[in-house]
C-alpha cells in the first residue's frame, strides 16, 4: 500500500513552498504607514511645514518604468541657510525610500532630476532638511497607467 506521497513529491513541495514564502515577501508593498515609519527613523515627531518644495511630477505616467522626478527647494544656499538633505519615498513600491540627496552651501541651488520605476498608481513624498532643522513636505500623487489604460 502506497499514500502516493513519494520522497520526490515531498521534496518538491517544500522547495515549491519555500520559493512562494520568499516571493511573496519579496513583492509586498509599502504603504503610507512605511513611508511615515521611515521619515519618523530619521526625525522622529518633528512637524513639517509645507511649501519651500516644488515637486515637478507628471499627474499621469504612460510608463512606470521611467518616471521622471524633479524637486527644487527655495533657498538662499548660503552658509547660514541651505538645504542639507532631500528625500524621495514612494508609498506603492517594494522599499518605501526611493532616493536620498546631500546638498550643501557649495551647490548654490537646492535641485535635483532622477527618473524612477513606479510599480503602481501611488503617492511620492519628498522631506527636505534646512541647515537650522527645520523640515518642509510636499507630496504628488502619480497615476502609473498600464498600456495607456488606467492602472
Amino acid at each position: 500500500m502506497s499514500s502516493g506521497l513519494t520522497r520526490r513529491s515531498t521534496i518538491t513541495a517544500g522547495a515549491v513552498a519555500a520559493f512562494a514564502s520568499l516571493l511573496g515577501s519579496r513583492l509586498a508593498f509599502a504603504d503610507e504607514k512605511a513611508v511615515a515609519a521611515e521619515i519618523k527613523k530619521l526625525y522622529g515627531d518633528k512637524a513639517m511645514a509645507e511649501g519651500k518644495i516644488k515637486l515637478d511630477v507628471p499627474e499621469i505616467a504612460e510608463n512606470g518604468l521611467v518616471v521622471p522626478v524633479n524637486v527644487e527647494i527655495d533657498s538662499p544656499m548660503t552658509e547660514a541657510d541651505y538645504v542639507k538633505a532631500v528625500h524621495i519615498y514612494a508609498d506603492g513600491n517594494p522599499q518605501p525610500g526611493i532616493v536620498t540627496y546631500h546638498f550643501t552651501p557649495a551647490c548654490g541651488k537646492a535641485s535635483a532630476a532622477t527618473r524612477m520605476r513606479l510599480a503602481q498608481t501611488q503617492n511620492i513624498v519628498c522631506v527636505a532638511e534646512m541647515s537650522n532643522g527645520a523640515l518642509h513636505m510636499a507630496k504628488a500623487n502619480i497615476k502609473v497607467t498600464i498600456g495607456g489604460c488606467g492602472g
